[in-house]
């Protein structure tokens, strides 16, 4: 290593260089062998938008933090990259950029139209991840459009159909009318919003009476198919079983009970509709209620409305309440808050429509994914939690048929003849039955067939990703199955997770993964999540731009599993000036320890020597668990900590006096050792971290060897913990630094020789250990004569100078000024204040001087009469003769 060959400052812009040296090498590579033992991560393929977000940084660092810490602990670790490229956001997307909806060209060349986006964001997403320093394997890159994964998601849905968890069914379904098309109740998100609660009345059909309600969507009117009571509700006692009238309609409905209904909500009178929200669906199941389907797949209201048939929900909603007010039914109107269902990808609030559609039997499965749950190491413990909430939560079961084109389709045929499903053989997967005929013909003996048009839940892909990754259905696939870790945000808890444990359990009998580790969302600086709408969004490639990857990994590194992280400027700029100290105390001693190479045992170490490298192996220790937890902020803070104020501020700055000496001696060794352990291990520690800087700093260590990602994990010598040792380290650190305060306080620079120090202790240990620390204190603060000695020093205060305070004495004294000023100027300073403080005054002639005419100031003389400056410090005292 040569100092010449180091540059000044950091270059944060070769990070590049580092990433295609990785790449090119092959370095994260999972072998397989079965030399080492497996680390298996099964990470979230991402929709392919093009662009990373902070979301993602944090995501895929913990995944990389991980996996880069497990290699160095001797695993064979498998990090794969995958891809979820179908569903609506693609779609959607497609839409945007060729102004047409789906239905406006054929489906191959709509599905070509999304291959070609989907093609093009991956590329610049994987270039993204690598300009990162993410360490994925990238030979085990999947991709969930692709033969390949369809065969195995299309297989996935045989066996689960055979296993009688998949079936078709017309039920209710959440839909969303903008995407139109069918989602899960895992795919709703719930928005505040304010409308208003409009009273009607509903006229008795036998009698003169009306019956108040309340609603908020009195458009569905037209789909209103009876009205319930609570059976206690002492107001509508004498109604149950009677007939009301439906305004607007004029349609005769019943008037029934049920305890479900609050009485304290509004008139405590509720309509029932089909379908305006899940209660509606219990009720009309429960007491086997008509079903009038009032909106269509559009979001525009059918026939069955009347006068407001072709209308939109919003449209049908204002003319049917201006109706109802000129008819005198709508009595009142009151703002109330409202939870909306919205769809997750375009925010199009959710409708409940009655479809034929297919199922996964979810209800059959809550205790097996709950026992499975409760079987895996969840990191917080509390995501668990979570998951068993929603797994209970769960009324209907999982949708997973959609009304799109760009998705796995659904491998399954219905003969035209006797109705019976018709299902492909395995061998002859993937198929698309809108294409693709039977091989065989069905056991009717027709050979037409009509083909499912829908196709599956993108989940339906990503569920099986620990599968597929480990080689399923290949015999072989439990070698690598279950999977050790999965990493995911908590916000598709409910969706990846969930879905994940339900379908690998039902088709291997075995859970998934071992461990889950959850990380949380990014906000921006306004206290919100990042999102476009706020207009609080950084993008990574500013931050790499300015600060480099490593940088933006140490922000990102500072958070724990669970918790949302904000964003700031302020701790990217901290953690790049952290990266520069480091550089610039690496290029000081590389000058110093360059090729410098001692056996262990022939080391003398001094008492600093010995306070340093117990911390550092304290540390090793302290990371090592922090990370084994997955406390990634616990395990940053400690190295920045002890990197920052430790080792560079303290244990540096205090043995430069020992490397500049000419001759070598056991001190210069023991430093030049301590140095070169404290920085080679500091490194490793850092790795998973920032690795293109300690690539960088590597090469020059060790001569531009091995990848530093390649070496081990460093173990804790406990030989070299020594707290007592720590003790002594720490007082002469202190010591040392209330001398370097002194020198800035008193204006001198640091390298300015003092001519004598006195340290004085009256604690027989304290003593002892500052004799040890004697040539360290000494050295480091250029001290010419340094003494440590028992007892108390014997200094004393001097009077030094008088100073006349003219705003007095010119006043009161006038013409005889001039002389108490002689005075002053010709009498020993000391034998002044003596007198005052004795007698109370001083005769000058025949005038009398009184305190308040002077000011004195005092200096600290030591015995031999030198100033000398006094600091204090616990148990000892400092006394400084400069």
């Amino acid at each position: 290593m040569a100092i010449k060959d180091i540059p000044k400052d950091y270059d944060h812009k070769k990070e590049t260089e580092w990433q295609d040296k990785w790449q090119n090498s092959n370095l994260y590579r999972f072998t397989g062998e079965g030399t080492k033992p497996n680390y298996i991560i099964d990470t979230p393929p991402p929709y392919p938008t093009g662009s990373i977000h902070m979301g993602h940084v944090l995501n895929w660092l913990y995944m990389d933090l991980i996996a880069r810490y497990k290699r160095m602990q001797g695993f064979d670790v498998m990090f794969p990259q995958g891809w979820d490229c179908h569903g609506l956001p693609t779609e959607v997307k497609v839409e945007e950029t060729h102004s047409i909806k789906k239905s406006d060209v054929p489906r191959e060349e709509f599905r070509r139209m999304c291959i070609d986006l989907t093609q093009g964001n991956i590329r610049m997403m994987k270039a993204q991840m690598q300009s990162l320093g993410f360490s994925q394997d990238w030979s085990r890159e999947f991709v969930t459009m692709t033969d390949e994964y369809k065969s195995k998601t299309q297989l996935s849905f045989l066996k689960m159909y055979d296993q009688g968890l998949i079936y078709q069914a017309v039920h209710p379904v959440n839909w969303c009318p903008r995407c139109e098309t069918a989602i899960a109740f895992a795919e709703v998100e719930y928005q505040e919003n304010e409308t208003f609660l409009n009273y009607l009345e509903f006229p008795q059909v036998d009698g003169e009476g009306k019956v108040p309600i309340a609603t908020t969507r009195p458009e569905l009117l037209s789909a209103c198919v009876a009205v319930t009571v609570h059976p206690d509700d002492e107001r509508y006692q004498d109604l149950a079983g009677k007939f009301v009238e439906v305004p607007i309609y004029g349609r005769k409905v019943k008037v029934i009970t049920d305890e479900d209904v609050d009485p304290e909500f509004g008139t405590g009178a509720v309509m029932i509709c089909t379908f305006g929200d899940k209660t509606d669906v219990s009720w009309v199941n429960r007491y086997g209620l008509d079903v009038i389907e009032a909106i269509d797949e559009k979001g525009v209201m059918k026939e069955v409305a009347g006068e407001y048939a072709g209308c939109t929900i919003g449209e049908c909603k204002e003319s049917i309440i201006a109706d109802l007010k000129s008819q005198g039914d709508l009595t009142r109107q009151e703002k109330v808050d409202q939870n909306v269902g919205v769809c997750w990808r375009c925010k199009t609030p959710i409708e409940i429509l009655v479809k034929h559609q297919w199922f996964v039997a979810v209800n059959q499965l809550t205790d097996m994914i709950e026992d499975t749950a409760n079987h895996m190491e969840w990191a917080p413990e509390h995501m668990k939690t979570r998951l068993i909430n929603w797994t209970g939560s769960m009324d209907w079961d999982w949708v997973i048929s959609r009304q799109r084109i760009f998705a796995t389709p659904i491998p399954v045929w219905v003969c035209d003849e006797c109705g019976k499903v018709k299902l492909p053989k395995p061998e002859d997967l993937p198929i698309d039955p809108t294409v693709d005929n039977p091989k065989e013909n069905c056991e009717c003996g027709s050979d037409k067939f009509t083909g499912e048009t829908d196709v599956l839940d993108t989940w339906m892909d990503s569920s099986i990703t620990p599968m597929v990754i480990a080689g399923w259905p290949d015999e072989e696939f439990h070698k690598l199955y279950p999977s050790s870790l999965r990493q995911q945000g908590h916000d598709i808890i409910r969706t990846w997770a969930f879905y994940t444990i339900l379908r690998c359990k039902a088709l291997t009998g075995e859970g998934p993964f071992s461990e889950v580790v959850v990380n949380g969302m990014v906000f921006g600086d306004d206290g919100h999540k990042m999102s476009k709408s706020r207009g609080n969004v950084i993008s990574p490639e500013e931050v790499l731009d300015k600060y480099g990857a490593d940088a933006l990994r140490l922000w990102a590194a500072n958070s724990v599993p669970g918790s949302d992280v904000p964003f700031a400027w302020k701790d990217v700029k901290h953690s790049y000036k952290f990266l520069r100290k480091f550089w610039n105390a690496f290029r000081f001693i590389s000058i110093h320890i360059a090729d410098f190479e001692m056996d262990e045992k022939e080391i003398d170490l001094n008492p600093l020597d010995k306070w340093i490298l117990s911390k550092l192996n304290r540390l090793v220790q302290d990371v090592t668990d922090a990370l084994k937890d997955y406390n990634f902020a616990r395990a940053k803070s400690s190295i920045q900590s002890f990197i920052w104020n430790d080792f560079c501020d303290e244990y540096i700055e205090a043995v430069k006096y020992r490397l500049y000496t000419e001759k070598e001696s056991d001190s210069q060794l023991a430093a030049k050792y301590t140095l070169k352990t404290v920085i080679s291990t500091s490194l490793k520690l850092l790795s998973p971290f920032i690795p293109h800087f300690t690539e960088e700093i590597n090469q020059y260590i060790d001569g531009g060897g091995e990848s530093i990602h390649l070496s081990s994990w460093p173990v804790a010598s406990v030989d070299l913990i020594d707290l007592p040792a720590e003790g002594v380290g720490e007082l002469g650190v202190d010591v040392i630094g209330d001398m370097r305060r002194f020198k800035s306080a008193s204006g001198m620079p640091l390298n300015i020789q003092l001519k004598s120090t006195s340290i004085y202790t009256e604690d027989d240990e304290t003593y002892h250990h500052l004799i040890d620390l004697l040539d360290d204190i000494k050295g480091t603060m250029r001290i010419e004569d340094l003494k440590v000695l028992k007892g108390q020093p014997q200094i004393m205060e001097k009077v030094v100078e008088i100073i006349p305070q003219m705003n007095k004495i010119g006043p009161d004294f006038r013409k005889d000024a001039p002389q108490i000023l002689k005075y002053i100027k010709t009498t020993d300073p000391q034998e002044i204040a003596e007198k005052l403080e004795s007698v109370g005054e001083i005769s000058v002639n025949d005038l009398k001087l009184t305190p308040e005419y002077i000011k004195t100031r005092k200096e600290l003389t030591s015995i031999t009469g030198e100033k000398v400056d006094i600091i204090h410090r616990d148990n000892l005292v400092i006394e400084i003769i400069k």
